[in-house]
């Protein structure tokens, strides 16, 4: 596996298909997340007539980087019973590492189990993310 590889089948299998996975009831929560005022195709508007008919509910928050450079839109769906999952899962994006350490790897983990990944999924995700540090000489730290 070299830096420039495909992404294994097992990252990303939500992305694009959130909201048919999530009306189908196999997705619990989608996370969206960008620098206010990119061009991301946000989509609210896809979203919008599940929200108002009570079969999603959506929550968006605002924040600034650790920079203060960038305002940032982070943007959540939940199935109505799942709607807890947004509050930890945004609380795990605004946390921030100073170096790759076991409690970002932990949080990762979460925020995977929090947005309906299966675990095989999540350790794949772990397994890349882990060699793609290794590759650019990245050593987790012990914070």
């Amino acid at each position: 596996m070299t830096l420039a590889d495909d992404l294994p089948p097992e990252i990303g299998p939500h992305d694009g298909r959130e909201l048919v996975l999530m009306l189908a009831g196999e997705k619990p929560l989608a996370m969206f997340s960008d620098v206010v005022g990119s061009t991301y195709p946000w989509p609210d508007a896809a979203f919008a007539p599940h929200v108002a008919s009570g079969a999603l509910v959506m929550r968006e928050f605002r924040s600034t980087t650790r920079n203060g450079r960038h305002r940032l839109r982070h943007l959540y769906y939940a199935l109505p019973q799942e709607a807890w999952r947004i509050a930890r899962a945004h609380a795990l994006c605004l946390k921030s590492y100073d170096a790759y350490c076991r409690e970002a790897e932990e949080d990762c983990i979460e925020l995977g189990r929090l947005l309906g990944y299966s675990e095989r999924e999540i350790q794949c995700f772990v397994a890349r993310s882990r060699y793609l540090r290794s590759a650019m000489g990245q050593q987790p730290s012990s914070s």
